[in-house]
């Protein structure tokens, strides 16, 4: 048993000492998790038996002793007359109670906290904590959930029960206070408040929980609020040092409120005293139309557009592979022309690419527009590697597959990249071309902007995880083992900003892409420059 738990332990440890923190951000990474924390639960039992034996022998011993010491207590020197157990009675005290000492002060456990001091140190970190919250509160505002709905676990196309304990609702609210996001931090600070009157037992207290509900009113403006909760910690703890301040504090900031509502004879507004309060406007300015395509609403498929979207088969120009097994290709979008096309890459491929991908995976990087340079951002939630045609035959063969779908050249093509999103996983909308405005980010290659995009759908996703395109109003969902493919350019080699598009967050799966870009360079008689800046 022990050799192959030390057989599992360098397996899984070979994979992650690959990864150091952010799990969160690849669901197949999170998924060593799993066993690293079964070998635990395995190691936690092995523990147990050992110590259940030892408090066995314990009880036995306690038993014996019991029934010894009542038979020699009822007649101390009768039972001493006898030679043979006084002299017993020296040996116990002398020899057997000291061994029964050692016995008991063995340290069963040290296995059990060996194993887990090594585990610990590939453990999940704050930051792996405080991303799976933040992946939990975007799903929340995506896709327009509740706490009250994600706490219960009632999501869309989920196979295992989940829900969130009084405990678990209080550490997403300190997630969010520690964050500075003093919305997320109301919304589950009062489903902690009612759970907890809803009667479930918990380690959290409604002090502790009115502590940080109270001055996260106070920061989103609600005074009244804030001040009404502040007397109900304290009727809880009258003795709160930091409540008792805080509420002559608010007091004091009424009173000015009320006297300047008195010489400037208006009225409070009722806004924010019933406790409903807007969520607040970030960075990214397409943010509803973008969300609202990830819940399947707002989608522009006019009738009229509809008619315009057929099915065929593809030959990629007469291409003389195709010509014997094309491929069914589908419209998605009319202008500009969006396709899909269908079983692109078999089961097999896709899991031996996932294989050989898995222990490169990286947090994926975006490029900084001022400084060029390649950095982590929190509007791409994913890990991802490249792969080169030598690491296996099937990316080779995938890459010939892409080119004669095209009929774009592989070779100014950048590798293939495989991609797997974390919980919440997303990439927020972007465009994969180079701007004007920012520093050419592939003048190194030497191969021009990237003149088109083919997208792999290398797993179905239960819930979520749509590409969509916010000023066309497109909505594309994946489908396991078909591509899309659009051109990021126009025939004059201008950007076509209307591609700008999104990974939308993942509710419920894993998913699993591949893709491939292409460069100009190559593509000049494949696909021709045209005349006007707008062909």
């Amino acid at each position: 048993m022990r050799l192959q738990v030390s057989m599992l332990l360098v397996a899984w440890f070979g994979v992650l000492s690959c990864v150091q923190a952010e799990f969160f951000t690849s669901i197949g990474h999170m998924t060593d998790l799993i066993y690293a924390e079964k070998d635990l639960v395995q190691s936690l039992k092995e523990y147990i038996l050992v110590e259940e034996a030892k408090l066995s022998k314990i009880k036995s011993w306690a038993s014996k002793m019991e029934a010894l010491t009542s038979q020699s207590a009822a007649d101390p020197e009768g039972y001493l007359a006898h030679p043979v157990n006084a002299y017993k009675l020296v040996k116990r005290l002398n020899t057997d109670w000291p061994a029964l000492e050692d016995f008991v002060l063995q340290d069963s456990a040290a296995g059990f906290i060996a194993n887990l001091s090594v585990q610990r140190q590939f453990f999940p970190t704050e930051e792996d904590e405080a991303g799976a919250a933040k992946a939990l509160m975007r799903l929340q505002d995506t896709y327009r959930l509740d706490p009250d709905t994600i706490s219960r676990g009632d999501l869309p196309g989920t196979k295992y029960q989940a829900m969130l304990s009084v405990d678990d609702c209080f550490g997403m609210g300190r997630s969010a206070y520690n964050e500075g996001d003093y919305y997320h931090t109301v919304l589950w600070m009062e489903q902690v408040l009612k759970q907890l009157d809803a009667g479930e037992e918990a380690t959290t207290s409604k002090a502790q929980v009115l502590d940080y509900l109270s001055y996260a009113v106070f920061q989103l403006g609600d005074l009244h609020r804030a001040l009404e909760l502040t007397r109900r910690l304290l009727s809880l703890d009258p003795g709160h040092e930091r409540a008792g301040g805080n509420l002559r504090y608010f007091e004091r900031l009424l009173e000015e409120e009320r006297e300047k509502m008195l010489s400037n004879h208006t009225e409070a507004g009722l806004a924010t005293q019933e406790g409903i309060y807007e969520r607040p406007v970030d960075y990214l300015p397409e943010r509803d139309v973008y969300e609202s395509l990830c819940r399947g609403e707002g989608i522009r498929l006019t009738p009229r557009r509809q008619k315009r979207l057929f099915c065929r088969y593809h030959h990629g120009n007469r291409t003389p592979q195709l010509l014997i097994a094309p491929f069914k290709e589908e419209d998605e979008w009319d202008s500009p022309h969006i396709v899909r096309y269908y079983d692109v890459m078999s089961d097999e491929e896709i899991e031996r690419i996932k294989e050989i991908a898995k222990p490169k995976l990286a947090r994926a990087t975006v490029r900084d527009p001022k400084t060029g340079v390649l950095t982590v951002a929190s509007y791409r939630v994913s890990k991802s590697s490249w792969l080169e045609e030598d690491d296996d035959p099937v990316v080779a063969r995938v890459n010939r597959r892409m080119q004669h779908i095209t009929g774009l050249t592989v070779k100014t093509a950048e590798l293939l990249q495989v991609a797997n999103y974390g919980m919440g996983g997303q990439y927020e909308p972007h465009f994969d071309f180079s701007r004007k405005d920012e520093q050419d980010a592939f003048k190194r290659l030497g191969t021009g902007n990237r003149v088109a995009t083919f997208l792999n759908y290398m797993s179905d996703v239960e819930a979520g995880g749509a590409t969509v395109f916010p000023d066309l109003g497109a909505a594309i969902w994946p489908k396991k083992g078909t591509a899309v493919f659009w051109y990021n350019l126009l025939r004059s080699g201008e950007g076509d900003y209307r591609t700008r598009h999104a990974a939308c967050p993942v509710l419920v799966g894993c998913k699993w892409v591949s893709n491939k870009w292409f460069h100009e360079r190559g593509q000049e008689f494949l696909r021709p420059c045209g005349s006007t800046e707008v062909d």
